[in-house]
């Protein structure tokens, strides 16, 4: 990652763009790489490169068989791809080259198995600032791999702090601050945000965060994002009905917004995250797979309970229940679990446009890719939709992987990476 200065960051707030930090550095377009789940700048787009629109997976530029069942995103740094998956029963850690030849693969203890058909044990996505490879499993694990696959240091978060009451399987992935690599644990118990020394995994801070809410409300599988706040970093966290920022330093909260679900309804977990276009937070909540959806966009920044200030638009008629929205040239892309899209103003919540994909009885979980202007959706299926957005939808390809295909898709130098149920695949244009 090319690090960014202070004064940057500064002149990037001034003109009224929220940066979104990887790692505690600003992300460059130009750099080619991918060092977390929604990719360098935390919005599931990139600008960077030339994709391909179709092609078959019996005949990709290369794929790798994977040693069981996972459904991270693999993430990539300086053409190296890091990804995790369960290996003869264990959690494990793959490093891949650009070729598709895998270059280690280092395992730590028994694997925990997902309970939903589309979960697993290692469902969190890495996350990496070059340096090291940072891993959560659902067994607790929170590890730090050197980039040759060296550990660091490691830690077990359900030994340390109790066991995890969430209905289905974990789906919070780590992220990083200048210093530290932070998790959040959101459930009916003892809720919380701890922050670890990236060097030596000490924990620096551990905050609590908890909200009464109604049954399964409190349940939280999102993935917080690392803004700016004034000079600082902040960290993002939707979960427990609240949206909060919390400074990256010491955790504490710097502004909460609440009130999403004024009519107290039950079975209401946070499973998408947010994502932010510049002052806007954008996220999903209610139940979309049940009829039920909610879409918000609430500004950010301020101090103390913001709810009445700061929550500038809601819809009842439009969200998603599983995927996180992408942004790309300010304007969010939805794609609905059941294939919806739509094209939304982020400063007032309008639909610009929306359309749909075929109809099917699968649906989706992956979250969209932006990239080379062109929208990429994977249903479980494994079929990889491909659609133009700009100035309105086309549908251009559908690609059957011929295996299910949970992973967010990842757009690296030209190149597509769609991890499926049993490989690695690797697209590149003709």
């Amino acid at each position: 990652m090319k690090s960014t200065s202070l004064t940057s960051v500064r002149t990037y707030q001034l003109a009224a763009i929220v940066v979104v930090f990887v790692g505690g550095f600003a992300r460059a377009e130009t750099q080619p790489d991918w060092p977390s789940w929604r990719g360098p700048q935390g919005n599931g787009s990139t600008e960077s490169g030339t994709y391909p629109v179709e092609w078959d997976a019996d005949h990709v530029l290369w794929k790798a068989p994977l040693p069981g069942k996972g459904c991270s995103t693999p993430v990539v740094w300086s053409r190296r791809i890091y990804l995790t998956a369960p290996a003869d029963g264990l959690d494990a850690v793959l490093a891949l080259d650009w070729s598709g030849k895998r270059l280690w693969q280092t395992t730590f203890g028994a694997e925990t198995p997902g309970k939903h058909r589309n979960g697993s044990g290692s469902n969190p996505s890495p996350v990496t600032d070059g340096k090291s490879v940072f891993v959560y499993f659902k067994s607790g694990t929170l590890a730090s791999l050197t980039i040759d696959g060296k550990v660091r240091w490691q830690t077990n978060l359900v030994e340390r702090f109790g066991p995890v009451a969430l209905f289905w399987d974990h789906g919070t992935s780590p992220v990083l601050t200048d210093d530290c690599v932070v998790m959040v644990r959101m459930h009916p118990g003892e809720s919380w945000l701890a922050a670890f020394d990236k060097a030596t995994g000490e924990m620096r801070w551990k905050v609590a965060r908890n909200y009464k809410t109604p049954v399964e409300g409190d349940h939280g599988y999102s993935t917080p994002l690392v803004i700016g706040h004034g000079s600082q970093q902040a960290l993002l966290v939707w979960g427990g009905q609240h949206l909060t920022a919390h400074g990256a330093t010491d955790g504490k909260v710097l502004w909460s917004c609440g009130g999403f679900n004024p009519d107290s309804k039950a079975l209401w977990p946070a499973v998408a995250s947010p994502v932010v276009v510049d002052d806007v937070a954008v996220f999903s909540f209610g139940r979309n797979d049940r009829g039920d959806p909610r879409l918000h966009g609430v500004r950010t920044g301020g101090s103390g309970d913001v709810t009445a200030t700061h929550r500038i638009w809601t819809r009842r008629d439009t969200g998603a229940f599983v995927t996180t929205p992408a942004a790309y040239r300010g304007r969010v892309y939805l794609v609905r679990d059941r294939g919806q899209i739509e094209c939304i103003a982020p400063a007032t919540g309008k639909t610009l446009w929306s359309d749909a994909l075929p109809k099917h009885r699968s649906s989706f979980y992956a979250s969209p890719l932006i990239a080379d202007g062109r929208l990429y959706a994977a249903r479980e299926d494994g079929v990889v939709f491909v659609a133009k957005i700009e100035g309105g939808f086309e549908l251009l390809a559908e690609n059957d992987m011929q295996e299910p295909v949970i992973a967010s898709p990842v757009a690296v130098s030209n190149r597509l990476l769609i991890r499926g149920q049993r490989h690695l695949f690797c697209v590149e244009s003709p």
